[in-house]
């Protein structure tokens, strides 16, 4: 059966959409969190972003590394090629990271909210 022809596999990619859609409009050197996207769609728990987002490579122009948790914290970053990638990608943007946690964080944080 083709994923098309699969209602769980559509409701599945539905999910991942959505979740990718919030991802796509963090802005350059800023961060969100996994419950912040979480929360903006009404999906259910932050660990279910972090699935999406961990799926998220074979998708265009979603940006991922700027997804951390609560703490700031890039608790992501086992799921990127290498273990530094995460980290590399957020420095790339100005975003300062220490010890895998953004520094700073409440002032590069984004809420989804900030676009309605």
């Amino acid at each position: 059966m083709k994923n098309w022809q699969n209602p769980c596999a559509m409701k599945q990619a539905t999910y991942f959409d959505r979740v990718y859609a919030v991802a796509r409009r963090i802005p350059r050197g800023r961060v969100t969190t996994y419950g912040a996207i979480a929360d903006f769609l009404a999906l259910g728990a932050a660990r279910m972003v972090g699935w999406a987002l961990n799926h998220s490579f074979s998708e265009q122009g979603v940006p991922a590394h700027r997804v951390v948790n609560r703490k700031g914290e890039l608790s992501g970053r086992t799921h990127f090629p290498t273990p530094t990638m995460m980290q590399e990608m957020l420095e790339a943007e100005g975003v300062c990271v220490e010890d895998n946690r953004v520094v700073d964080f409440s002032k590069h944080f984004w809420s989804p909210e900030e676009e309605q």
